[in-house]
C-alpha cells in the first residue's frame, strides 16, 4: 500500500498547478452550459489556480487534494483526501459543477474516480475532467521514438500513472450514464524537441493533433 509520504511526494511533483491553457479550456467548456451561481467542487485542486478563471460563475468554491498547497485561495473550503484510498468526505450532490483538472492520470482507478465525481454532482450538474492528450502529434511522435506516451515517460512516473485516450473518456462517461457528453482540446501544443508551441490558428484547425491536453464534459441526469 502506498505510504502517506509517497502520496505527498507524488502530489508535490506537480507543484499543484497546470498550464494556463488548461484552465482556459475548462472555462470555455462551461460557456453556454453553466448559467452561473452555485458551488464549484475542484477535485485535485492544487493551488486553486482554476478558481480565478471561473470565480465569476460561482458563489462558493470547495477544493479537494492530497495535500494543501501554499497559495490556495483563502476563501476555499478545503478537504484533504487521498483519492486512491478514500471517498471524498462530502455529501452526494453537493456541487453544481465538479471539476478535476489534470487529476485522473495521477490515480490508479479512473473509472472509480469518475463515478465519485458523478456522485458529488447535483442532478443536472456538470462533470469536467482534463488529462494529457495521448493523440497529440507530440505524444504520437514520442510513442514512435520512445515507446512511451509523452506525458507518461519514465520521468513522469510515479506522478502520472494512467494514460487515457479520448475513446476511454467517452466510454467511462457512458458507463456513468452522463448526458450531453463532449470532448474539447486545450489549443496549445508543444513542438517536439523545443519549448515553442504551435501557432493558435493551426491549433484551432487541428485541435486534437496540436493540443497537449484534452477535456471531457458531461451532465449528470436528473433535470
Amino acid at each position: 500500500m502506498t505510504s502517506a509520504l509517497d502520496v505527498e511526494t507524488r502530489a508535490r511533483r506537480s507543484l499543484g498547478r497546470s498550464a494556463t491553457a488548461i484552465y482556459r479550456m475548462v472555462a470555455r467548456a462551461l460557456d453556454g452550459r453553466w448559467p452561473g451561481g452555485g458551488v464549484l467542487l475542484d477535485v485535485g485542486c492544487g493551488t486553486g489556480n482554476l478558481w480565478p478563471f471561473v470565480r465569476d460563475r460561482f458563489t462558493h468554491y470547495i477544493g479537494v487534494d492530497a495535500v494543501r498547497y501554499q497559495g490556495l485561495p483563502a476563501d476555499a473550503d478545503f478537504h484533504q483526501v487521498e483519492l486512491d484510498r478514500e471517498s471524498v468526505p462530502l455529501a452526494d450532490g453537493i456541487a453544481d459543477v465538479v471539476a478535476a483538472v489534470e487529476t485522473i492520470e495521477h490515480l490508479e482507478n479512473p473509472r472509480a474516480f469518475l463515478r465519485e465525481l458523478v456522485r458529488l454532482a447535483k442532478p443536472g450538474g456538470w462533470i469536467v475532467a482534463t488529462t494529457p492528450n495521448q493523440l497529440s502529434l507530440l505524444s504520437k511522435l514520442t510513442l514512435m521514438v520512445k515507446n512511451q506516451f509523452n506525458a507518461f515517460q519514465d520521468g513522469c512516473y510515479p506522478a502520472h500513472l494512467t494514460a487515457l485516450l479520448e475513446v476511454d473518456l467517452r466510454r467511462i462517461a457512458s458507463e456513468c450514464a452522463l448526458e450531453q457528453v463532449a470532448i474539447a482540446y486545450s489549443l496549445e501544443g508543444r513542438i517536439m524537441l523545443t519549448a515553442r508551441h504551435y501557432p493558435q490558428f493551426l491549433a484551432r484547425r487541428f485541435p486534437r493533433l496540436l493540443s497537449d491536453n484534452v477535456l471531457l464534459i458531461g451532465r449528470k441526469p436528473g433535470e
